[in-house]
């Protein structure tokens, strides 16, 4: 250890981020060669890593990428073992890397297939790379979870509060910042489907069955009941789906007539809740 210099140890310190002991160590193993210790302390935690993976990672958040004028969006789920960590700069720089890589590389079918590609904020260095160097510093487990491109001018917003949420949109026409509105609308107000037609059948059954059941216990004669459903319906639908809902920013309109005033076809949207395995999509 006396053959390593306190400069050398300090360079490889604030090139790493990890404490003075690894950095001295990794150059002691590597006799001084910085990269090889930079490399070392990669394989290291490596290692590490890898007896970690049991650990249960519940928190997160989403990167989401959305180029309107290129037309391709991504969004990916970085998920880790706690809520502090989501709040860590270099935690969400990496969740908005990997959306961003996402999209604008060749794509990726799998989580290793993305971490092989390189990053765009840190050059000569891979997604992977980055993501166990950022191991290194918290030693905390992150995990890939739910991914997504779409190849058209999209629409997107990342919800960052209590309630983790990340929405990607694909639409036809307007401009940038109406998908951005629509985007967030979706995250306040969590519609289940695009239109009316894309809702469950048997949800809508369900529901027409409720109003029904509800109408007659009122006493309504049966024929104005089918009338009374149909329109009780139309607020089932402003609630559940997106086209139909009052917008957020002007609830006097739709947010399909929000759209359509600014020339703009909203085609499909990805809703995805942090912890919940399914998305919501129409």
């Amino acid at each position: 250890m006396a053959g390593i210099s306190a400069a050398a140890v300090k360079s490889l310190r604030e090139k790493t981020g990890l404490p003075m002991m690894e950095c001295k160590k990794a150059l002691v193993e590597t006799s001084g060669d910085e990269e090889g210790a930079i490399r070392w302390l990669r394989e290291n935690g490596v290692a590490i890593e890898g007896k970690r993976q049991d650990r249960v990672t519940e928190f997160g958040r989403f990167g989401v990428f959305a180029d309107f004028e290129n037309g391709v969006g991504a969004m990916v789920e970085l998920k880790c073992e706690s809520a502090s960590v989501t709040q860590l700069e270099d935690f969400i720089l990496l969740a908005e890397d990997m959306a961003k890589v996402l999209a604008e590389g060749p794509g990726a079918a799998t989580p290793e297939e993305l971490l092989a590609q390189p990053s765009t904020i840190k050059p000569g260095t891979t997604l992977g790379e980055l993501k166990l160097d950022l191991f290194n510093r918290v030693r905390e487990v992150f995990n890939i979870g739910r991914m997504i491109r779409i190849d058209a001018p999209t629409g997107g917003y990342s919800h960052n509060s209590s309630t983790v949420a990340g929405v990607l949109i694909e639409v036809e026409g307007g401009d940038s910042e109406t998908a951005k509105d629509v985007s967030m609308h979706i995250a306040a107000m969590r519609p289940s489907a695009l239109n009316v037609d894309e809702l469950d059948p048997k949800v809508v059954e369900n529901e027409r069955s409720i109003l029904t059941e509800a109408a007659r216990n009122e006493g309504k004669p049966d024929k104005i009941i089918e009338k009374m459903v149909e329109g009780r319906l139309r607020n089932f639908y402003a609630e559940s789906v997106l086209l139909e809902q009052p917008f957020v920013k002007d609830d006097k309109q739709s947010v399909g007539n929000y759209a359509k005033e600014k020339g703009m076809k909203v085609k499909r949207f990805v809703h995805w809740q942090l912890g919940e395995g399914d998305q919501s999509e129409g």
